[in-house]
């Protein structure tokens, strides 16, 4: 009987809420920004609907209507007016990251900032890592040398600490890449500079649009090399343990739809925060599906949220941030 009188109690919207299991909330979000050089500029990315790349400027003005709306983290991606081999300026003390944490650190003192460590948007092949080349017997080959990626790494993590960055969060899925950034950041005195390390980041086929927002596109090969096998969990299991035990605050599982047994597995077994990322397909295909339908975007975007939200996670890092808070309010 009392399941009965529970279940009639959430039939009326009034009291759904009330035994409504899974909360979400703006808090809970990380709203990713792409960050450009130059003043004035809000640049639309054509695949990803109501997403651009901001000037510094513009930034700043994005984000005080991201925190009335009730958001408290970012998650900043830079892209540098060059690029090269080996991707230098990403850690150039004058660098579009580095520039941008210091002017949102100055104009926000209670938003957490997040910067992501990786090579893909400031090398002009479009891989994590440094290339190595090697020879075979029948042909020369092209590899991530992935020691040489992590001293790289490091001095990234460094540049954006020192520009005063909250918490840094290595994705380029190399081997060590935690234990490299905190022993870097705990030598020059930045013990207090947070991991969020994209532990399980999976070689997915949905980060189509994220390559176009961040001219970040392979110009040869795949990441496959790297990235996670999306047949696999237990190999996500120990990945997460490695960068738990090399030091990361919090561990990321990417993307998060298609993945919510992983992101299930990880907060029973683990006992850290954890992330998910909510990537740049998964927002497109809610914006093709709802097709300019404000209604149908809210409940999409509002079910997709929740069930990663249910399956474990603690924060999830999605471009329909400042939508939350309007949906939720």
């Amino acid at each position: 009987m009392q399941a009965i009188r529970l279940r009639r109690l959430r039939k009326d919207s009034a009291n759904r809420d009330l035994f409504r299991e899974t909360q979400l909330h703006p808090k809970n979000i990380i709203l990713p920004y792409f960050v450009v050089e130059g003043k004035k500029k809000k640049e639309a990315i054509k695949s990803m609907p109501g997403i651009y790349r901001f000037s510094i400027d513009n930034l700043i003005k994005d984000i005080a209507e991201a925190q009335e709306m009730g958001i408290q983290a970012i998650l900043l991606f830079g892209i540098p007016k060059s690029k090269n081999e080996i991707g230098s300026r990403a850690y150039k003390k004058n660098g579009i990251v580095q520039k941008a944490v210091r002017a949102i650190k100055k104009n926000f003192k209670d938003l957490t900032v997040i910067t992501d460590i990786c090579l893909c948007g400031y090398t002009s092949h479009g891989h994590c890592g440094i290339i190595k080349k090697s020879k075979t017997k029948n042909q020369k080959s092209k590899i991530i040398d992935n020691d040489a990626t992590l001293k790289v790494l490091a001095k990234i993590a460094l540049s954006h600490a020192e520009a005063g960055v909250d918490l840094v969060a290595p994705s380029s899925m190399m081997d060590g890449q935690v234990k490299a950034i905190r022993e870097t950041l705990d030598k020059n005195g930045f013990k207090d500079v947070a991991i969020l390390a994209y532990s399980a980041k999976y070689a997915s086929n949905f980060y189509g649009p994220f390559r176009e927002a961040l001219d970040s596109a392979p110009q040869f090969g795949d990441r496959k090399s790297y990235q996670m096998d999306f047949a696999n969990s237990d190999e996500a299991l120990r990945e997460i343990k490695q960068d738990i035990d090399e030091g990361a605050d919090i561990v990321m599982v990417k993307p998060a739809l298609c993945y919510l047994d992983i992101i299930y597995k990880v907060k029973e077994k683990f006992n850290v925060p954890v992330a998910a990322y909510n990537v740049s397909g998964e927002y497109s295909l809610i914006k093709k599906l709802s097709n300019g339908d404000r209604a149908k975007e809210r409940d999409l975007g509002l079910e997709v949220l929740t069930a990663i939200k249910r399956a474990g996670a603690d924060l999830i890092i999605s471009y329909f941030g400042k939508e939350v808070g309007k949906w939720l309010c």
